[in-house]
């Protein structure tokens, strides 16, 4: 079978796009679950390393195939690289929560990325974003500080992380609809994968602790989940807008709840319930107003 090579445009595929966004979020509740449980034991980045360095496997599986010039070549290299760097930095940032937060909370604050992307699609795409969708990101952050209660003694410093996390993956986001316009998902993949294990390969050997048979089992588990994940997203936002997509990310925070109940024993309490309902409702009304823009237009 030939590489794929970069298409000139997206193939639009609503349905798919959509199946596909569900299958990312339902991934990456999995992979975090399992790198939460093995931080009990090993370090973040020791963690984030094997999932990276088994991404980069699975992205030159297209290079044994003869095609390792096709899939390096791409026309925006500069962009590559930083969409890459955002992603290994939303992983940090992320699982690092992760082993300080419930799943839950960490993902609820985590679930600004949506408002955001509506954000950076202003600032970086110069797409038209009215008053409403703008008060909808205000609204979502909002909801950010009903989940994190500063002032009241329950809030843990960690929480900034899971918005860092949002942060770096609204970019990283962006970055991927941007090159889907211009290289493959097969170069994406190889790049997201080679930036990501060079630079924790660099870091690794100085943090490393031998893990067990167990410990070897599920480093690798979280390698194949996230590499799933991320080749289902760049699928997702090759087949649909960002914009068609972002409400489906929200399915990941019943997956969370259920995963951390069910493996941890945590239950999040009202208000992490009431401000995870403020930042989906306020993600929702974001894209119903983008939708309405859209058909105005």
């Amino acid at each position: 079978m030939s590489t794929p090579t970069p298409s000139p445009g997206p193939r639009q595929d609503v349905g798919r796009g959509i199946l596909l966004m569900i299958a990312t979020v339902v991934l990456f509740s999995l992979m975090d679950a399992t790198a939460k449980y093995l931080s009990q034991s090993l370090p973040v980045l020791q963690i984030v390393w094997a999932r990276y360095s088994l991404f980069l496997f699975f992205a030159l599986a297209p290079a044994l195939r003869g095609g390792f010039l096709i899939l390096v070549r791409t026309r925006r290299p500069g962009l590559q690289v930083f969409r890459s760097a955002f992603l290994v930095g939303s992983t940090l940032c992320a699982l690092t929560a992760y082993s300080f937060l419930p799943l839950a909370e960490a993902n609820a604050i985590g679930s600004t990325a949506p408002l955001l992307v509506t954000m950076l699609s202003a600032l970086i795409l110069h797409e038209n974003v009215g008053v409403r969708r703008w008060s909808a990101i205000v609204a979502g952050f909002v909801g950010v500080l009903i989940v994190a209660r500063p002032g009241s003694g329950v809030m843990h410093w960690a929480v900034i992380l899971p918005l860092g996390a949002a942060t770096l993956y609204a970019s990283y986001q962006i970055a991927t609809r941007i090159l889907s316009t211009s290289d493959s998902a097969a170069t994406t993949l190889f790049y997201s994968g080679t930036v990501g294990a060079l630079v924790l390969s660099a870091v690794v050997p100085f943090i490393w602790v031998d893990p067990t048979l167990e410990g070897w089992l599920l480093m690798g588990v979280v390698g194949i989940l996230g590499t799933g994940a991320h080749l289902c997203i760049i699928q997702a936002l090759t087949c649909a807008p960002a914009s068609v997509l972002q409400p489906y990310a929200y399915v990941q925070i019943p997956c969370m709840v259920a995963l951390g109940y069910a493996v941890f024993g945590d239950f999040p309490d009202r208000w992490t319930f009431v401000g995870a309902g403020v930042i989906v409702a306020s993600g929702l009304y974001a894209w119903h107003r983008t939708r309405v823009q859209a058909r105005r237009s």
